[in-house]
């Protein structure tokens, strides 16, 4: 699967600025056959591992989870930028590299001890997983496993993440 997505994953240089190359995962979700192995790939180690839930941040993440939970028959959550949840929430603040950003849940999202896949497109430096993962201990779950399609190793995310299983498909 790793070099299938590598083939099919995009490099955009200087995206989001001058400097960055930006790993685009379109290309990958343009293509049926690529789109259903990736999701495939996924399921295979997750099903029969008793996840009740897929908890996924904005918005490629919510791509990939929610047609990660209809396959291996979890509920799939919606982790949210602030004031997007129209009910109640729990809030986790965190920092960026320059300044900070929030991840909001519902409150009635996630049952006590539920066991949770929290899934992602990307592993940069871990600041929006750490918050995701909080915000389930938060509500009571039980992060099983942080799962991503990339993980850009030279910033290091992983470490912010320590105590959590990790698990990604392409490293660079």
């Amino acid at each position: 699967m790793e070099e299938i997505l590598k083939k099919t994953i995009r490099d955009i240089p200087d995206f989001p600025k001058k400097g960055i190359i930006f790993k685009d995962i379109t290309p990958v979700l343009k293509d049926a056959a690529v789109f259903r192995r990736l999701i495939d790939y996924f399921a295979e180690r997750y099903e029969g591992r008793g996840i009740d839930s897929v908890v996924c941040v904005e918005a490629r993440g919510f791509i990939l989870g929610a047609a990660l939970a209809y396959k291996i028959g979890a509920s799939f959550v919606p982790a949210r930028k602030p004031g997007k949840l129209p009910a109640d929430t729990y809030r986790v603040d965190y920092d960026l590299e320059y300044g900070t950003d929030a991840v909001e849940l519902h409150k009635d999202a996630i049952k006590k001890g539920e066991k949770v896949l929290l899934i992602d497109d990307l592993l940069a430096t871990g600041g929006t997983a750490a918050a995701a993962a909080k915000i389930v201990k938060q509500a009571g779950g039980v992060v099983e496993e942080i799962a991503f399609v990339i993980e850009l190793d030279f910033l290091g995310g992983r470490q912010k993440l320590s105590g959590y299983e990790i698990f990604s498909i392409v490293h660079y």
